[in-house]
């Protein structure tokens, strides 16, 4: 049997080659000289001799030599390697491309008490790696796992069997043949101590009493003062219970001071001092509302000041009875379940009318717009604040691109009257070409910019105004010099009105301009069946005195025979979801505002008995629109909300892309039934 020998190879091997070749070379030189220099001749003769006697004896005897103590080296040292690898404290794991395990370390067997002939898919020990979080590229992944009582953070590394194999011929790979490398890193301590920071936070919170002139002024004197001390008591001990500083800054007014650990609390709680106070009777009429403000995340103490402020304004405009919480760009929404109490106090109006006056003054035109695809309350609301700007003599347009059917019949009157040129209702394009620096922009019926007839009229504009009834939103239209948003007032037409009277101008409507007014409210308050208070009735009055004709707007308002079959068709096909929620779709093919249809199918399955609210789906343009509407048993903006959309307590909306009738009708369901785990909505 032929002795096996090792041959070294690579730069070893050419390390060898090149000794030969010098003592070539050294050859060559010697019979050169014997023939020439015959004396140097026999002097480099022995010393190639010499030359020729080490090279041979250095390949004969010495190289096997080397080779088998390099080998016994790289043995060792591989040895070594696995030693210390079984050894690492750090728990190891190699794994194949389909997650099952192939070795494990001392340090995981311990771990995960799998011994080393372990078989079976990494996800059966960790279940937080997943198949899908394996690594797909050389780039590292990471995984946070829990096993036992620690915390861990999984490394994995993707390590191609291509390289391993590539100068063996042991193994041969296959293209799509992978190792991943997986280490545990302990990180139980790190996490705590940032948990331990994250609960340190500094938090404020603003805690206004929304109704407490209404309230207590109806509670007799020998009782008042109990009454105001129970408020302070309810409010100090509820935050007093997580060890916040508590302070009284006006009558109506708190401000407490905690840490985020305790904000976690009150979110898991959802803020019950909202219901606490609400439930509060010694004999008051009416109950009391709160609106809590919180803001945290912020480097330094007065800009979470600054940013729970802007909560509690965000809480104030969506109606109040709600907490906000802000944390950076995070908002969340508690409460605000019961319906906005109206107040019959008139000073708001007053110094928002005579702001608007003072503002329009300095302004040398007036560009007015609504939502887009507006209806009949953004219209109306738009012609009473054209009105106002008229009688100041500014140049005034009102920006409106898709008219809808219900909104035609009231603009078309308005074509060839006087003080309404032909140029009086422009499209975006145009109103584009209108704004100057001076130029005021008043927003009627929405407060978010996304939703307005025309969003870049936004951008550039120095003078911003907004008058609206909807609940704010968490990003509405910012940089306004006058923002009058009031969800307890039943429409934008109903506020615009308001302004019309106090504004101080002596202001005469016509017959044609009060119609469209009231046509908007009557829109919104569902023939004044909903949300309607004295102000709603006053305004109305108004409206009648100034000539609005409730059989003229009716006729305007009349529906086709073609919509009116696709809404009966919606109703009868609703379906009756957990027994309370009427969920359909209206199909309004080749009309030419389906939207509308849909509206109006809402409004009518709210007639059926036991409904408590009603959701109606609307293909248009490639989108999904949802109308929900409700009396008064759920709350459909925070349903809405949940959706991406909004409105009021009653009437809200949601428009969702990229979707089928069947995956809306889906997304209602399902939101309805974690809002109802919740026990958001009842």
């Amino acid at each position: 049997m032929k002795k096996k020998e090792y041959r070294p190879s690579g730069r070893l091997r050419l390390y060898f080659i090149w000794l030969t070749l010098i003592g070539v070379f050294l050859l060559a030189v010697t019979v050169y000289l014997l023939f020439q220099y015959p004396r140097a001749g026999l002097v480099m003769l022995a010393l190639s001799a010499v030359y020729w006697g080490v090279d041979l004896y250095e390949n004969l005897f010495f190289k096997p030599t080397f080779m088998r103590d390099l080998i016994e080296f790289s043995s060792n040292y591989a040895q070594v390697q696995k030693a210390l690898l079984d050894d690492l404290e750090i728990p190891y794991c190699l794994l194949d491309g389909d997650g099952d395990v192939l070795y494990l370390n001392n340090a995981m067997q311990n771990l995960s008490g799998r011994k080393r002939g372990f078989r079976q898919t990494i996800w059966t020990v960790f279940p937080e790696i997943t198949q899908q979080t394996l690594p797909e590229d050389e780039q590292k992944t990471e995984v946070e796992v829990r096993f036992g009582e620690r915390d861990y953070r999984a490394e994995m590394k993707r390590i191609s069997t291509e390289k391993l194999t590539a100068d063996t011929k042991i193994l041969q790979a296959e293209n799509d043949s992978v190792f991943i490398a997986l280490y545990l890193f302990d990180t139980t301590e790190i996490d705590m101590y940032k948990q331990r920071a994250i609960d340190n936070r500094f938090v404020v919170s603003l805690i206004d009493i929304d109704n407490y002139e209404e309230v207590v002024e109806k509670v007799d004197d020998v009782r008042r003062s109990l009454f105001v001390g129970l408020i302070d008591k309810r409010v100090n001990q509820y935050f007093a219970s997580g060890g916040a500083i508590v302070r009284k800054l006006e009558k109506d007014r708190y401000m407490a001071v905690f840490r985020n650990k305790f904000l976690q609390d009150l979110e898991r709680d959802r803020f019950r001092i909202l219901d606490d106070i609400k439930n509060l009777n010694i004999g008051n009429e009416l109950s009391l509302t709160l609106s809590i403000g919180v803001g945290t995340g912020a480097a330094d103490y007065s800009a979470n000041f600054e940013i729970a402020r802007d909560a509690l304004n965000l809480a104030l405009g969506r109606g109040g009875d709600q907490a906000v919480v802000r944390q950076g760009d995070k908002v969340s929404y508690y409460g605000g379940r019961t319906q906005q109490m109206e107040k019959n106090t008139r000073v708001k109006v007053r110094t928002k009318a005579a702001a608007l006056k003072q503002i329009l003054e300095g302004c040398s035109n007036v560009l007015i717009m609504g939502h887009s695809m507006a209806d009949v309350d953004a219209f109306g609301a738009a012609v009473g604040i054209y009105c106002i700007a008229r009688k100041m003599g500014k140049k005034a347009n009102i920006v409106i691109n898709d008219v809808t059917t219900t909104v035609r019949p009231f603009m078309d009157r308005f074509r060839g009257k006087e003080g309404y040129p032909d140029d009086t209702f422009v499209g975006s394009g145009e109103a584009m070409t209108l704004e100057q620096p001076t130029t005021a922009v008043i927003v009627v019926d929405v407060n978010q910019a996304a939703r307005t007839e025309c969003p870049e009229l936004l951008l550039g504009c120095r003078t911003k105004i907004v008058f609206d009834h909807h609940r704010s939103s968490s990003n509405p239209i910012g940089d306004t010099v006058l923002a009058y948003v009031d969800p307890s007032a039943s429409s934008a037409c109903e506020m615009v009105t308001e302004m019309i009277q106090y504004v101080n101008m002596d202001i005469r409507l016509t017959g044609v301009e009060a119609d469209a007014i009231y046509a908007g409210m009557l829109i919104d308050t569902q023939g004044f069946l909903t949300k309607t208070g004295p102000r709603t009735f006053e305004a109305a009055a108004y409206l009648r005195r100034s000539g609005a004709d409730i059989t003229r707007v009716r006729k305007l308002m009349r529906t086709n025979m073609k919509e009116y079959r696709e809404i009966a068709q919606a109703v009868s096909q609703a379906e009756i979801y957990r027994g309370a929620y009427a969920i359909s779709v209206f199909h309004g093919e080749g009309m030419e505002s389906p939207t509308e249809g849909g509206a109006k199918a809402a409004n009518q399955l709210l007639d059926i008995d036991g409904i408590r609210a009603a959701f109606v789906v609307t293909p248009y343009a490639g989108q999904m629109y949802i109308s929900a509407r409700s009396i008064n048993e759920s709350n459909v903006q925070l349903i809405m909300e949940r959706m991406g959309g909004g409105g009021h307590m009653n009437t809200a909306g949601a428009q969702l892309k990229n979707c089928s009738e069947e995956q809306a009708v889906s997304k209602i369901k399902d939101t309805l039934d974690t809002l109802l785990k919740e026990g958001i909505i009842k």
